[in-house]
């Protein structure tokens, strides 16, 4: 079971979650608030309007250079898209490590 009450996730806990909940019809999104995606991770610019076409419990998991800015900004994402899961990455792009991914 994933807990979806969290305001982060490491790499390793997005990756892992992503896994677990795509199998139960549940989107994981990989949100690039900065305009600099990471290398190999499939994600998507931020973009509200597009965002919000999303399917209902869709889970956003944003991302900065840090995860500091996301983190801070969790309350304005949560209330702008009241139907989704709002999540930041902890350590943001610069903790990414490429030998964790799938």
């Amino acid at each position: 079971m994933v807990d979806l009450n969290v305001d982060e996730w490491t790499q390793k806990e997005y990756l892992h979650n992503k896994q677990l909940l795509e199998v139960q019809g549940i989107k994981v999104i990989l949100v690039d608030t900065i305009l600099n995606s990471i290398e190999g991770a499939d994600g998507i610019t931020y973009n509200p309007p597009l965002m919000k076409q999303e399917p209902k419990g869709s889970v956003f998991v944003f991302y900065c250079d840090s995860g500091k800015g996301t983190h801070s900004r969790l309350k304005e994402f949560r209330e702008k898209f009241p139907d989704h899961v709002c999540i930041s990455l902890k350590g943001g792009r610069g903790y990414w490590r490429k030998n964790l991914q799938q």
